[in-house]
């Protein structure tokens, strides 16, 4: 923690650019277009996500350029540089989901290279899609450098024959289609108007929620993360975060000051008053633990039970970000869990007040279609619940947003991986009562713990969403609604009760009683425990293997780390 603010702006910098030995650098930063006077400013890195692979990031160059004026106008030196990104949306459903995961960590590792071998001060980071945000943070919290998150904004919904849609329906679709319900002629045609243009997936997808998860730790500029991608007062807002940032490191304010154990607090339960992403459970955990916050699951079970869920978002509900733009944006949210008495007011923010001095002028409350009173809540308790039991020891995450599905008993249909279950549902293998259980699709068996998306939106297209559940130590879009069980932890690839399923066993899910089990004995479970052997690595070679050595467990993050 810092105490006050540096004499001494150049926090960093100093090591590329003074004395007799720094000639060289110096060199290559005049060629740069550095001048003497450059040399004495903070030198500020803008990691920029801009690319065309996917529609979130399309626009980001605009924006990163937008941001290192803002650098300069405050009085300090700009340096773009370039962060991959990979396109969940397109990666879905096939092999290549399984890197999406694993693209967090490889952001996160290429902002802290960066920062770290140019002695750089401070770093604004614009990102889109649905990793940006948390890999920005871990690395913000890793290098603990003054810090700005600038967020691209969610795309346009659109219509068709009068509803309107997103990229859900589409996915919802490919089920309808092989139910028969959609033809091949409308898929297409739903397919064509579905993404309107640049932007990250418009509802309380995993984008969204980890978006909102940046303004409500304080490390996004108060209001910015909802507004919609098309409108420019995103421009204004990327431009204003090289001002922030300068103030950041005039005052000494670091990720750390801002990234409290209560700024984590505040940070779930907006997650769970808004019905988001089940994938924010292992973002904040790996974020927590790059932070050096003790975070455990359990925290997100205790904080659910008193978070009333208060948001009529998709996929659980009828509206998109746009919406809660309109209204007032997360301010308006945050003032209204605030005034209930449910968020810690007095954490620090980036723009060097706390988060209550930066909801004082707040006037607008929540509309009740939007967003609901704390005191109407569409439920009394949170979003997403943490389910325990002999299924899974250390844990399983369930989104309750959007479902009234709480309990269920039915025959397992077990399946290797995502691929084989939809191949299964698509088929009309699946029937009414079923438990679809997808293993070996955890951090290390999968590896990368792909998203389930594909397989999820089949069973909810085939009118299967209010009878069968699926249950993975895989994991979950933003998007999936209905009674999707994931994270299961330990998974099957180390040997947890998942990989000793047979098929038919009954499996149970009770959320008013947090219990995910199979009707077996510990006797019986043991017996088959000494029986199993671990499968042979899907990947032995390039960043997939390399990934699998090194994750830990869902249940704490899915990091990499040799230390847990």
């Amino acid at each position: 923690m810092t105490t006050g603010p540096s004499p001494d702006l150049k926090l960093k910098s100093r090591v590329v650019t003074d004395g007799p030995d720094k000639a060289g650098a110096r060199a290559f930063l005049r060629a740069t277009g550095l001048t003497d006077e450059d040399f004495e400013k903070p030198f500020v890195g803008i990691a920029s996500l801009s690319s065309n692979i996917t529609p979130c990031n399309m626009h980001l160059q605009r924006l990163a350029d937008k941001a290192a004026q803002g650098v300069r106008d405050a009085n300090a030196v700009a340096f773009t540089f370039g962060v991959i990104t990979v396109s969940d949306g397109v990666s879905m459903g096939h092999e290549g989901m399984k890197a999406s995961l694993v693209s967090r960590e490889v952001i996160a590792d290429s902002i802290e290279t960066v920062a770290f071998a140019e002695g750089l001060d401070g770093i604004i980071v614009v990102g889109g899609c649905d990793k940006n945000t948390p890999a920005a943070l871990m690395a913000m919290a890793r290098l603990n450098i003054p810090s700005v998150y600038v967020f691209g904004g969610s795309i346009q919904t659109s219509t068709w024959r009068g509803d309107t849609i997103n990229v859900q329906d589409v996915m919802e679709g490919v089920g309808s289609y092989y139910q028969g319900t959609l033809s091949l002629e409308d898929l297409g045609s739903l397919e064509r108007v579905a993404c309107p243009g640049e932007g990250a997936c418009p509802g309380m997808f995993t984008a969204n929620t980890m978006a909102t998860v940046a303004e409500a730790m304080g490390m996004a500029i108060p209001g910015s993360v909802s507004i919609p991608a098309t409108d420019r007062r995103n421009d204004t807002m990327a431009y204003d975060a090289g001002a922030v940032l300068y103030g950041l490191i005039e005052r000494g304010i670091r990720p750390r000051d801002i990234m409290t154990r209560e700024a984590f607090e505040n940070a779930i339960t907006i997650v769970l008053a808004l019905g988001g992403s089940t994938n924010a459970v292992l973002h904040l955990l790996a974020m927590a633990h790059e932070a050096e916050v003790p975070l455990e699951l359990d925290d997100f079970d205790r904080l659910s039970r008193r978070t009333p869920y208060i948001a009529n978002l998709k996929p659980g509900g009828q509206f998109v970000m746009a919406d809660v733009d309109r209204i007032g944006g997360v301010p308006m949210v945050l003032k209204e869990l605030l005034d209930a008495g449910l968020l810690h007011g007095d954490v620090m923010t980036l723009t060097g007040r706390t988060l209550a001095e930066n909801l004082q002028g707040v006037s607008e409350r929540p509309d009740g279609n939007v967003i609901h009173a704390v005191s109407t809540p569409k439920r009394p308790t949170g979003g997403l619940v943490v389910l325990k039991g002999n299924l899974a020891p250390d844990g399983a995450v369930i989104k309750v947003a959007g479902t009234d599905h709480l309990r269920h008993e039915g025959p397992a249909r077990l399946f290797d991986s995502e691929r084989a279950a939809f191949n299964a549902v698509a088929s009309g293998e699946i029937v009414d009562g079923d438990v679809v259980v997808i293993r070996y699709e955890g951090p290390v068996g999968g590896p990368g713990m792909q998203e389930m998306l594909s397989v999820t939106s089949a069973i909810v297209g085939r009118g299967l969403g209010d009878t069968t559940m699926l249950v993975t130590d895989g994991r979950f879009s933003g998007a999936t609604r209905g009674p999707m069980i994931g994270h299961v932890s330990p998974e099957a690839a180390v040997g947890g009760p998942i990989a000793l399923l047979q098929e038919g066993d009954r499996v149970v899910m009770d959320v008013d009683r947090r219990e995910l089990k199979v009707r077996l004995s510990d006797a019986e479970l043991a017996g088959r425990r000494g029986a199993w052997k671990p499968r042979q690595p899907n990947y032995e070679r390039g960043v997939l293997a390399k990934y699998a050595k090194l994750v830990s467990s869902a249940s704490v993050g899915a990091v990499t780390t040799a230390d847990l």
